[in-house]
């Protein structure tokens, strides 16, 4: 592979991140009660295993198919506004990891892993490797949001709901522009700058 070197040391990155994540997983899934948790941190693992392994193949130079592959997550419908409280304080001494605990630690990486995937794949020229990247960001957030619905089905995530009237003054805050500034050709599209 004949890339600069910022960009391989990102892949290097992404690799190191995807086999931290992969032994992570694993032991979450070995030590959490809950059997839908477990069966989702198992298909998340095997995701990533076979995104690290199109990763190492991409950095020796072997033939990699980067086309995007839907994974089959099974994401639950969403409940906004507070529901129940499971609140816990957090266990300074602890010997064993709750399932609240391990999902928020997997979503976190999730969303994290989302973030820099899409940082790396920016730097990037080598087209390959950009798509990589994009993939690998695209998976994370998608696997996010599965754990995201899960601790949300459980209660353990609920975003804040407004009311009738916040959500109606929020929606009205930006309005379309007017039909004359529409219609105008966009300067930008025609080269010139006012």
């Amino acid at each position: 592979m004949n890339a600069p070197a910022h960009e391989l040391l990102e892949t290097q990155e992404a690799l190191r991140t995807k086999a931290a994540e992969i032994e992570q997983h694993g032991f979450f899934a070995n030590q959490c009660n809950d059997q839908q948790l477990k069966g989702m941190l198992t298909r998340h693992q095997q995701q990533m295993i076979t995104a690290y392994q199109q990763g190492v193949n991409l950095m020796q130079g072997k033939n990699v198919q980067l086309a995007h592959q839907y994974p089959n997550f099974q994401a639950v419908n969403a409940t906004p506004g507070m529901q129940q409280n499971n609140a816990s304080a957090p266990t300074a001494n602890t010997q064993s990891l709750s399932d609240q605990t391990m999902a928020t630690l997997a979503l976190n990486a999730h969303k994290a892993g989302a973030m820099m995937g899409m940082q790396w794949a920016n730097e990037c020229v080598d087209p390959q490797l950009r798509s990589y990247h994009v993939n690998g960001a695209n998976l994370c957030q998608e696997m996010a949001y599965e754990m995201w619905s899960w601790m949300n089905q459980k209660g353990y995530y609920q975003p804040a709901q407004f009311n009738t009237q916040q959500t109606s003054s929020m929606a009205t805050s930006f309005q379309p522009m007017p039909n004359q500034m529409a219609s105008q050709p966009n300067q930008f599209q025609s080269g010139q700058m006012q």
